[in-house]
């Protein structure tokens, strides 16, 4: 009986195997505030991703119950370049808050998304 069948299986498989990881993007894992919470004004956004990130290229909006958006520090990068930490200055008004956040893996791979929470008065 040849060994070539089970060679040749072995082969595509790793290829498959492969070929998934260089297609790989950076998904958003966690949020802090988490997705559709209600929470005291917080003091920055920590959004945890899959992959390590390019930051020079990665960045967040805030948008606040008046539709305008919310001044915001400057984002850092924590917890091996897989957490995207963006101070928030000041207080927030109670209310409805949408982020908006975009982000470049150091794969070259750009995602990007929308999620909301909202400040308790």
């Amino acid at each position: 009986m040849s060994k070539l069948p089970s060679i040749a299986s072995i082969a595509m498989i790793l290829a498959i195997s492969a070929t998934g990881e260089a297609f790989a993007h950076a998904h958003l894992k966690t949020t802090t505030p988490d997705d559709k919470a209600s929470v005291s004004s917080p003091s920055e956004l920590d959004l945890t991703f899959t992959e390590e990130l390019n930051l020079k290229f990665s960045g967040v909006k805030v948008t606040g119950p008046d539709k305008k958006d919310v001044k915001l520090g400057d984002p850092s990068l924590k917890a091996g370049d897989k957490v995207l930490s963006v101070p928030v200055p000041g207080t927030l008004p109670s209310g409805e808050y949408t982020v908006d956040w975009h982000v470049l893996s150091t794969d070259g791979h750009k995602t990007g998304g929308t999620y909301g929470f909202t400040v308790k008065p």
